[in-house]
């Protein structure tokens, strides 16, 4: 294991960097093979208010395997309030950075790229891939979202970038940015000429977008006698991943809520003892959407769900990150290797929280994975 080599170390407590995000060419014919790429999110804030100024992109390159890294630069031009970076490297060594962001006065966020031919030495000026609503926390559920995008570059050359937008269920752009009448789809673009130009966005999973969740468990009776009814709301698509492979394969992924239970929360109460979590009254069912992983080929058309069964995000589960980190990798041999976070396993030790024992065995967030090819 080598010692960690850290880049752009910063004191000043008004930036905060975020968000980063690696590649390594790995192509034979690259001028530039095995060199590393890094991307990541510069925040950069009011000294003296702590005000939010602005986010470009960085970028730094190692040629020696990570031991030493380049000097820091902005890469993005003037669309300096982005994040969500996502570099990707394509045959001949030109490698792309995506990412969400706009200009000073944009009315909406886009999703950028810009690119280099030199190895990271200069870059070129951003290009607007589509404009796109950013999502909203997606309707009953209990994890926090985002749109940033994904990208691969297949073997011809072809570059292909994915992101989620607020779509309106009657077609285009949701400018209202709502959940009524709107919903989170992933889409897709491709280019054909090195990033210059960009087909109109596609959805990633049609079927699935046009379709509305499965109600399970519906109707439930209420504790004051009342009934909860199953409501009705499109499948949202979400936090999606690219790959290819060196035959030409194109893999999609994403979470798909295409599900929707109730669920029993604790009813408000008395602050628990320091220290420990208690449930000692269960409130009203509310509407629980739950989530499949999907993972779909773009040269085909096909998709499949990958996912046993719907995941429940609320099981034991006190933080926001159920999605940022999934992500999807294609073999030599055409076999796609999804990876997500998953809550259907139940643990199998009891555990501390703080100084309280809690002997009950919960469901556990783990990091699933699977394989296969269309």
């Amino acid at each position: 294991m080598a010692i960690p080599t850290f880049i752009n170390q910063t004191t000043s407590p008004s930036t905060l960097n975020d968000k980063e995000w690696i590649t390594v060419d790995h192509n034979s014919s690259s001028p530039f093979r095995d060199r590393v790429y890094v991307t990541w999110t510069r925040f950069i804030f009011n000294a003296h208010t702590g005000a939010y100024v602005q986010s470009p992109i960085s970028e730094v390159h190692s040629s020696d395997g990570g031991k030493t890294f380049s000097s820091p630069q902005l890469i993005v031009g003037n669309v300096l309030y982005g994040q969500g970076s996502h570099p990707t490297v394509g045959p001949d060594g030109t490698v792309y950075v995506f990412w969400d962001g706009s200009t000073r006065l944009a009315a909406l966020d886009s999703i950028w790229v810009v690119k280099s031919t030199d190895g990271g030495a200069n870059w070129s000026k951003p290009v607007k891939v589509s404009d796109i609503v950013d999502i909203l926390p997606i309707a009953n559920t209990a994890f926090r979202n985002n749109s940033y995008p994904a990208a691969t570059v297949a073997p011809n050359g072809d570059i292909y970038a994915t992101w989620s937008s607020l779509l309106s269920n009657s077609g285009g752009l949701c400018p209202a940015r709502t959940n009524n009448g709107c919903h989170a789809a992933v889409l897709y673009s491709k280019s054909t000429d090195g990033g210059a130009t960009w087909s109109s966005p596609a959805l990633a999973f049609p079927a699935l977008d046009a379709s509305n969740q499965t109600p399970v468990g519906y109707p439930v009776n209420q504790p004051d006698g009342s009934q909860l009814i199953a409501p009705t709301h499109r499948v949202d698509t979400l936090f999606p991943a690219l790959t290819s492979t060196p035959s030409g394969r194109v893999y999609i992924s994403a979470y798909a809520a295409d599900v929707v239970s109730p669920w029993q929360p604790c009813a408000s109460g008395p602050a628990p003892p320091v220290g420990r979590i208690t449930c000692d009254v269960l409130g009203s069912y509310i509407d629980n959407a739950r989530l499949d992983y999907v993972v779909g080929d773009l040269t085909t058309g096909s998709s499949s769900i990958v996912t046993t069964q719907p995941i429940n995000t609320r099981y034991g589960f006190g933080g926001g990150f159920f999605g940022d980190y999934t992500d999807i990798a294609g073999g030599s041999d055409d076999v796609y290797h999804a990876l997500w976070t998953d809550s259907n396993n139940v643990q199998n030790v009891t555990w501390f929280y703080g100084f309280e024992f809690v002997p009950t065995p919960i469901h556990q967030q783990d990091i699933a994975t699977a394989k296969g090819k269309f």
